[in-house]
């Protein structure tokens, strides 16, 4: 039966207002209650791309899905190859007695090809003791520093690939030093995250692609399809191949006995928060998505927004996003989806969009009104969804949702607080 549209004005949202609030009824597989229309000119994920609504979940799984995630790839992020045929994991080193005897440390080699020289990236895997017992719940990110920047721990094998300069003279000649280690430790509270029970598992994402452009030469790229082969607008970037990177990650923690891979949560803070949305997007094997800061390109609408726009962020980062992304450079309006379609992907399963009061670059009003538009089709697939309409004050997070949000005092950053909400939402929703 098709949905009955009663209008009831607009709606608030941060300063703003948006229009087309409805009210949605006798719609196969969604509970009655407030439906959210997108404003004029915003694509509507509800709508397929013939115009036909979409009315129940059977829709939403068997076309619509599809049709979003095509286009993201074809206009956004680029395509991104499958599974090597040699993916491999070797574990190379096993401390059972790591962070002064609260969790079991494993280092693994994950490699591309069948060369065991070849191009690799390296899996730093803290789980707490319990984990002996029985499988644990991880958090999966990558890390922009080097495995050995999260902890101090001595044992952490020191990142041999590409760094960035360090202002401090940390890193020599493009290679981290043992000055290095423990110096983003503040982002990844271990002990707070091993004392509720989860695991962590992090990569350094340099080892997927060093983030610099030099025209595709460096990272995976030239293993796919291959050097000498001409580059198509459609082909991945930097940001689809280190999402491409966190779904390898995932192949291996399902061959982990120690791990629970059905509970595994991706999470990203700022260029990497875009980078676990894509990959959460993609493989509905991730359990939870968490996007920390993430702003255009990650969980903030592209239209309308403030602070960084589309054409800011592919002139200074012209290597994240595929060729046909630049089409839109001034140009939002045309875009055929925008990013709260890229957080609908993640449903029904759990999503976590997180803010900072001072990020006006990553714009919190924008990231906040893409989790609201994303609401119907969490309703669709018969989940809580977002459960406020309006955003909320700094430092009051909404946890009791499918879709998570809070706003933090400060700057661009993941902190300790915001590990607090996400372990919090992770309780509710992993168990």
């Amino acid at each position: 039966m098709p949905s009955r549209r009663l209008f009831l004005g607009t709606l608030a949202i941060g300063g703003g207002q948006l229009a087309g609030l409805s009210l949605a009824g006798c719609v196969r597989g969604q509970r009655p209650g407030i439906r959210i229309s997108p404003p004029s000119g915003m694509p509507d994920p509800l709508i397929l791309a013939d115009g036909t609504p979409v009315t129940d979940a059977a829709m939403w799984t068997g076309r619509r899905r599809a049709e979003i995630l095509r286009l993201f790839e074809s206009q956004v992020y680029g395509r991104a190859p499958g599974r090597p045929a040699a993916l491999s994991f070797v574990p190379f080193e096993r401390a059972d007695d790591a962070l002064g005897g609260l969790a079991i440390r494993k280092q693994i080699s994950i490699s591309f090809t069948a060369d065991p020289q070849g191009p690799a990236m390296t899996m730093l895997l803290y789980l707490p003791v319990s984990a002996a017992r029985k499988p644990v719940p991880v958090f999966l990110g990558l890390n922009f520093s080097g495995n050995h920047a999260i902890c101090s721990d001595p044992a952490i094998k020191l990142s041999e690939v590409w760094q960035r300069d360090d202002p401090q003279g940390r890193v020599i000649d493009h290679r981290a030093t043992d000055a290095m280690r423990g110096v983003t430790a503040s982002n990844w509270p271990l002990d707070a995250i091993i004392g509720r029970g989860y695991g962590v598992a992090t990569i350094y994402y340099g080892d997927l692609d060093p983030d610099f452009d030099d025209g595709w030469r460096n990272g995976v790229h030239p293993l796919f399809p291959g050097p000498g082969i001409a580059r198509s607008p459609d082909a991945w970037g930097a940001i689809a191949a280190w999402a491409w990177g966190l779904r390898r990650a995932l192949d291996c923690l399902e061959t982990e006995s120690l791990v629970d891979a059905k509970r595994v949560a991706v999470l990203g803070h700022s260029r990497l928060g875009k980078t676990a949305l894509w990959a959460g997007a993609q493989d509905p094997r991730f359990a939870m998505v968490i996007s920390n800061n993430s702003g255009c390109g990650g969980a903030a609408l592209s239209r309308g927004k403030a602070g960084e726009t589309v054409k800011a962020i592919n002139l200074r980062f012209p290597h994240w996003f595929c060729e046909n992304f630049k089409s839109y450079n001034d140009a939002e309006s045309r875009l055929p989806i925008d990013q709260h379609m890229l957080l609908a992907l993640v449903a029904p399963r759990p999503v976590y969009v997180a803010s900072s009061s001072l990020d006006k670059w990553a714009d919190p009003k924008a990231e906040f009104r893409a989790a609201l538009l994303a609401d119907p089709v969490y309703r669709l697939l018969d989940t809580s969804g977002l459960p406020v309409r309006v955003q909320p004050a700094a430092d009051a997070p909404v946890k009791h949702g499918t879709i998570g949000y809070h706003l933090r005092s400060g700057a661009h950053d993941i902190t300790e607080y915001d590990w607090r909400q996400y372990l919090d939402f992770a309780d509710r929703h992993l168990g």
